[in-house]
């Protein structure tokens, strides 16, 4: 069974990320790490964290000459940002004037049950580690997984179906879904092209108000074997 957690903060030194179970002799392609790590990147409306941001899988366990050992994989991710924050986030004690407090909860995130929670007086911390920037380890765990499934045969991708009131109105092919994931420029990641550009509005208009907008997105597994993998747990 495979087992991962993770650790960091958005604006820390960095993201680690930690994943056991694999077997070992698992050939592990670097190159389709970091253009996962890539895709995560791609995409229209994205903030501007993205512009510093240039995710590099960096292996320090568990994989040797290209081939996973059997122990388990740690992954580090350098946040470059990290340089901005040293002195008002560090690790040691440092100089509560250089904090920088985060007074307003984020509507629909973990700020205020987090503060509440460990009894913060503010959500910096909270902000700090329920972050979309955490996802990129998530990430890089997963294009491990990716590889072992790839070695069975099995692909899984996804595609967006929705943003807003805009919506994916037709039939859309496994053939298209995977020509996604092959692309060099990543818009909105839907299979139609007039679709994607009515998203695209979508997103245009809540970006010149400063609001935020959701969306919904279709995963498709194909050739997964019936009973692989378990109910139990």
């Amino acid at each position: 069974m495979l087992r991962y957690f993770t650790a960091g903060e958005s604006h820390g030194e960095g993201l680690v990320a930690f994943l056991s179970g694999l077997p070992a002799g698992l050939a592990v392609d670097q190159v389709f790490l970091n253009r996962e790590l890539w895709r995560r990147q791609q995409g229209f409306g994205r903030g501007g964290r993205m512009k510093i941001e240039t995710d590099i899988v960096r292996i320090l366990s568990g994989v040797r000459n290209g081939a996973t050992i059997g122990s388990p994989i740690a992954i580090v991710l350098e946040n470059k940002d990290w340089k901005n924050w040293q002195e008002s986030l560090p690790v040691e004690e440092g100089d509560p004037a250089k904090h920088k407090r985060v007074a307003s909860p984020r509507p629909g995130h973990a700020d205020l049950a987090g503060a509440l929670k460990y009894n913060f007086s503010e959500a910096r911390y909270v902000l700090e580690r329920a972050s979309a920037r955490e996802s990129a380890a998530r990430v890089a765990v997963g294009g491990l997984a990716k590889l072992l499934l790839r070695e069975l045969g099995i692909e899984v991708l996804s595609h967006v179906v929705a943003v807003g009131g805009a919506t994916l109105k037709k039939e859309i092919s496994w053939e298209q879904i995977r020509g996604l994931s092959e692309l060099n420029e990543v818009l909105l990641n839907c299979a139609d092209a007039d679709a994607e550009q009515q998203m695209k509005e979508e997103v245009d208009k809540v970006l010149r108000t400063g609001d935020s907008v959701g969306g919904i997105f279709e995963l498709v597994a194909h050739k997964v074997p019936p009973g692989l993998g378990t109910y139990a747990q």
